[in-house]
């Protein structure tokens, strides 16, 4: 997720300082995504850094305040207009655990998915039943809210259906189809040499 540009929106609407700044993110996400003001504060300097915002005046009780450059909303402006970029490999902990699983000897995969497909479940009921907390139900803030936990809802759900298809994938093959030796070839050291297209 972009802090950085998440931050250099917020900036285009006005001048923040760090609390603020880290309220105002809260507001617009439904504070599913909490951040620490450290981080905030790292942000807002490597921002400076790259010309993206500017540090304003201080006020009566020393709040800095940080205003966004004309870099800076046109960063914002790219930002919105671009979709988000998916990486090509997955470094999804649960698809190379159960990858992993899968090729051990000895090791239930049927097991380690039924456990992980509890977890999967429970968080599902949970977000389903999670109610929007502020004083407002129909606010721009519910909205926000309510729109993260809908994509919450939606990748758990995507999760649990993923786990179904591993479980009737990995019924199809006999066991020792599925485990894997350790290889008596020696790796070559270094990095693998690039295959030409």
């Amino acid at each position: 997720m972009s802090v950085r540009q998440s931050l250099l929106a917020i900036l285009d609407q006005g001048p923040c300082y760090g609390y603020q700044l880290r309220s105002e993110f809260d507001r617009r996400t439904g504070s599913t995504w909490p951040l620490n003001v450290g981080q905030i504060y790292n942000t807002l300097e490597r921002l400076e850094r790259d010309g993206l915002v500017e540090r304003g005046d201080a006020d009566d009780q020393g709040h800095v305040f940080w205003e966004i450059t004309d870099a800076g909303r046109a960063e914002v402006g790219a930002w919105l207009s671009s979709p988000v970029e998916r990486s090509g490999g997955t470094r999804d902990e649960l698809a190379i655990k159960l990858a992993v699983a899968a090729t051990l000897p000895g090791v239930d995969v049927t097991a380690v998915i039924q456990t992980q497909r509890r977890a999967t479940l429970s968080q599902l009921q949970e977000l389903n039943r999670a109610k929007y907390a502020g004083a407002a139900p129909d606010s721009p803030e519910e909205l926000a809210w309510s729109l993260v936990v809908d994509s919450m809802i939606f990748q758990t759900e995507a999760e649990a259906r993923w786990l179904d298809h591993t479980e009737q994938r990995l019924r199809l093959h006999p066991q020792h189809a599925l485990e894997l030796e350790l290889s008596t070839e020696r790796p070559k050291r270094g990095r693998p040499a690039k295959s030409r297209a």
